[in-house]
């Protein structure tokens, strides 16, 4: 679905994407991990498009994403790490914003609802203010948007900070069973290496720059370079 060849990104003198050669096929959840200031946003925000990479190319589909990306945008969906709700917008105009650009509000609200539930927030949140909600209800609602459209691939960025270990746990599990039940392709950009577990089927190791370790998740254990990144923090 996706993939990255050669991807490099510098600011000024300093180089934070050094050749970045990845790929993440249909249905597949990869996590991206690294210290922090390793370039793992830098990456997702190459991907997307709000960062423009000094060489290399970003495919979707196999077709490189410049001239096909309306097409890929209008099959995402993203769970930002601060959940970045719309302070203005009610719970259920957030989820429901970019289903409102073509269908009335009636039906946008009805599909939020849907999705609301489906995170575990009842019906009753959904005219709430986000600051309203508590921090994992926020998260839940932000996640509520990102498989608002159904989107083909959904991209999460540090899905659990901020939350204690119980509501951690409880997203991680929403998002395992959201990217199994949808199909949906899955990127992950976290250090919580309990996302990792819960929520990969491959994790992608980023040092220096470059991918350091690229694997299943079942065979991190015997991974040196994951093992002296888990040493380090």
């Amino acid at each position: 679905m996706i993939e990255t060849r050669g991807l490099t990104k510098s600011f000024g003198p300093k180089q934070v994407l050094a050749g970045i050669d990845i790929a993440v096929g249909q249905g597949e959840s990869l996590c991206v991990i690294g210290q922090s200031g390793t370039g793992k946003s830098i990456l997702l925000k190459c991907i997307l498009g709000l960062v423009e990479p000094d060489a290399g190319d970003v495919l979707w589909q196999g077709q490189p994403l410049t001239p096909a990306r309306r097409d890929f945008l209008s099959g995402f969906g993203m769970l930002f790490q601060g959940a970045a709700l719309f302070d203005s917008l009610t719970v259920w105009q957030n989820v429901g914003f970019r289903l409102r650009q073509r269908m009335s509000d009636a039906r946008a609200r009805a599909i939020a609802v849907e999705k609301l539930a489906r995170v575990g927030l009842g019906p009753e949140t959904a005219d709430l203010m986000p600051a309203e909600l508590s921090g994992g209800m926020a998260k839940r609602a932000a996640l509520a948007r990102a498989i608002a459209d159904d989107p083909q691939v959904i991209f999460f960025d540090e899905p659990t900070t901020g939350l204690d270990p119980i509501r951690a746990r409880r997203i991680n599990e929403l998002i395992r069973g959201i990217v199994t039940e949808t199909g949906a392709t899955a990127i992950t950009i976290t250090h919580d290496m309990h996302s990792v577990r819960a929520i990969g089927d491959r994790v992608a190791l980023l040092q220096d720059g470059r991918i350091a370790w690229d694997g299943p998740v079942a065979q991190m254990a015997a991974a040196d370079p994951l093992q002296a990144f888990l040493g380090a923090e």
